[in-house]
């Protein structure tokens, strides 16, 4: 199943309605993102991975964060608040810990449990834009769908 197909089969479980919208235009990045749906950059959830330890097996264990796009995480925030270095994860760590590629990293249906954080940086807007699994598509949701997508906790990890 591609990762638009996973995403649009998660929606259908849900308790509320969510669709993603496909594009014409690459949404890969917040500002190409932006100019697509015609919103502000800081309206685009961006979703970033980090990494900074690994299992018993050397597999990187991670940790997502979703931003406003206009945004950058202070890394010294975030590791207080998980407990050990970040390291932004590449692009193959984090489909590996996602399962999905960069510039479509959606933060909710994970192949695998990780802990979700949810900048308060989103809050000045009544709706932002996800990506939906692939690099041209979004979906519009609220930061309450969005912590309850993700099981995620609302904190304070970015320069604004």
């Amino acid at each position: 199943m591609s990762p638009l197909e996973r995403v649009r089969e998660y929606f259908k479980t849900l308790p509320f309605s969510l669709e993603v919208n496909l594009l014409a235009q690459s949404t890969h990045t917040s500002p190409l993102a932006a100019e697509a749906l015609g919103v502000e950059v800081g309206q685009i959830a961006k979703t970033l991975v980090f990494t900074g330890r690994c299992d018993a097996d050397n597999k990187p264990q991670g940790v997502v964060v979703v931003t406003s796009g206009d945004v950058r995480v202070d890394t010294k925030k975030l590791k207080i608040l998980v407990g050990f270095k970040p390291k932004f994860a590449d692009g193959d760590e984090a489909q590996l810990l996602t399962g999905y590629p960069p510039g479509g990293v959606c933060p909710f249906d994970l192949p695998q449990e990780l802990p979700v954080f949810i900048d308060v940086s989103m809050r000045r807007f009544p709706l932002v834009f996800a990506a939906g699994g692939t690099a041209n598509s979004a979906v519009p949701v609220t930061i309450d769908q969005l912590l309850f997508l993700t099981k995620g906790s609302l904190c304070d990890v970015c320069y604004l």
